[in-house]
């Protein structure tokens, strides 16, 4: 009996950590793990708080719901996560897709926040990750490119200091340089000076060399503070454009353009609003806000947050947006780029999403008040940086060299998405797939004429929009010709079949036997005995 207990108190300990990995190694935690994730923590944070409030103004929010996304994904992942290096959180191409959406309206972020978290959760729980599989590498990667050109460029009228500019890119583009006269010198000065340092520290830290091990301690320690001021450019640049700003603003010279009031303090816990009540007194229904979003929304932003996340947080950033919703947080996913500093700085464990999450939180209760006077120019250099790595000029000259089919995909994904986003990707998608059932419909089939009978070599499954292109085939070269053959079908690369093609086969067996020969199938597997089903 005792044995049976010993084995059902291994077996619940065994569901406890699985569902809750944190049982997995707080146990082992110590004073070393301590002191790596709160620096890893720490420098996540101040990565993290300025480009919340970038994506915030790429999403077309006030800043301060940026920060209000950034902080509950490392508290959810610290207990249900499994990997240590993983962070979630407010994202460019997330931000961008809102945008499309909420039209500024942080009542529609946040029910679109609750309702992409409820259908990634019904995805997970219904297995239907294999729609992702459709989402081909080309469609991808024309999609992130196109959203990296599109925020880019969004961004410009920010470092340039002009105002009234569209959201659709191509009256963006036209509207940007049309009103060039109109930039702001200061503005311009600043963008280009926080540009010009974002990307010298960016270089800095790239040229430090691997062989740090080899080099003698005062240079290792040199390195090791150059790269960890390098990956907080970010805090670094807009601390220093925010103090200029502030100098500036206190001296009476308006020369930059502010981020603005803010709200201060915390967001409340509270449950998403279901409606709301604008400034005319019309009452917006909760169907009213999905049906805005269900003109694409709900189908693209769950799918891309799920695709865009990595592997292994796909299943958090469900949760983390159901809950995040309670604190007027917009959609989040994985973030790539947080993730990776995450991991450079040494973090070892999960726990370092807690002291991410800490900094954000101090940031929303005392230095709201100072988020003022932060210069647009300097959030818009931030995020230009952010995304100009997602711009890649090898994907279409190895697109071409692999298989310059797949440029169709890429390139309609890429230009479509300029129009709208989301046709994009559903465009990309739908020219995937007519390509992927040509090759289902139009399989490479290998004709030979014998000395007494023909061959036809399939090399993949039987299915039903093969079976018009398979008659034509037999009746091209055997029905009607003379002198009339039998036909070997060598189906040993056959790994389906289905209804229509047993049925179509029964007619060709008929018509052969009304001619007096013999079609003969060659290679079946046993689980295709076709002989028994025609």
């Amino acid at each position: 009996m005792s044995e049976i207990s010993r084995v059902s108190g291994i077996r619940c300990c065994a569901a406890l950590r699985s569902c809750f990995p944190i049982l997995t190694w707080l146990p082992g935690y110590n004073l070393t793990w301590l002191k790596m994730d709160l620096i890893a923590g720490l420098t996540v944070g101040l990565t993290a708080v300025p480009q919340a409030l970038a994506y915030a103004e790429v999403a077309g929010l006030p800043v301060q719901y940026g920060l209000y996304s950034a902080f509950m994904g490392g508290f959810i992942y610290c207990i249900f996560g499994t990997s240590k290096d993983i962070t979630l959180g407010p994202t460019a191409i997330m931000s961008l897709l809102c945008s499309a959406y909420i039209g500024g309206d942080p009542v529609f972020a946040v029910v679109l926040t609750l309702l992409c978290g409820i259908i990634q959760a019904g995805m997970a729980l219904l297995r239907l990750g294999f729609l992702l599989d459709f989402i081909s590498h080309p469609v991808i990667k024309g999609f992130t490119c196109a959203a990296a050109v599109t925020i880019g460029f969004g961004q410009v009228k920010n470092i340039l200091g002009l105002k009234e500019i569209p959201q659709q890119f191509f009256l963006q583009v036209y509207y940007t340089f049309h009103k060039i006269p109109e930039a702001r010198v200061g503005d311009v000065i600043l963008g280009l000076c926080c540009l010009f340092f974002l990307v010298m520290l960016m270089l800095m830290k790239n040229s430090l060399g691997s062989s740090e091990h080899e080099a003698p301690l005062l240079v290792r320690s040199a390195r090791r503070l150059v790269w960890s001021l390098a990956t907080m450019r970010n805090a670094l640049v807009v601390i220093a454009a925010t103090g200029v700003a502030y100098s500036a603003e206190v001296t009476g010279h308006h020369f930059f353009s502010l981020t603005g009031k803010t709200a201060e303090g915390l967001p409340p816990f509270k449950a998403p609003p279901l409606s709301e009540t604008v400034a005319n007194g019309t009452v917006i229904t909760f169907s009213d806000i999905a049906k805005v979003s269900d003109s694409g929304g709900l189908a693209v932003i769950p799918l891309m947050g799920v695709l865009e996340s990595i592997a292994i947080a796909k299943a958090f950033s469900s949760l983390t947006n159901i809950l995040g919703s309670f604190v007027s947080a917009y959609p989040v996913t994985g973030s790539f780029g947080r993730t990776a500093v995450n991991s450079q700085t040494g973090v070892c464990s999960p726990a370092g999403g807690i002291v991410t999450g800490v900094i954000v939180l101090l940031s929303l209760a005392f230095l709201m008040p100072l988020f003022f006077y932060i210069p647009k120019a300097s959030l818009a250099a931030v995020i230009i940086c952010a995304v100009s790595p997602m711009i890649d000029f090898r994907v279409p000259v190895q697109l071409w060299r692999v298989k310059r089919l797949d440029l169709l995909p890429f390139l309609v994904t890429f230009v479509v998405s300029f129009w709208e986003v989301q046709y994009g990707i559903v465009g990309g998608v739908v020219v995937s797939g007519f390509m992927l059932l040509h090759i289902v419909a139009r399989p490479k089939v290998k004709v030979s004429c014998k000395c007494i009978f023909y061959e036809i070599a399939l090399d993949s499954g039987l299915n039903f929009p093969v079976t018009e292109h398979l008659s034509r085939l037999v009746y091209k070269h055997d029905l009607q010709v003379s002198p009339r053959r039998c036909l070997v079908l060598d189906c040993a690369h056959v790994s389906s079949i289905d209804f229509t093609v047993i049925h179509e086969l029964t007619e060709l067996l008929k018509q052969f036997e009304l001619r007096g020969v013999s079609m003969i199938f060659a290679g079946l597997k046993v689980e295709f005995n076709i002989n028994r089903h025609v």
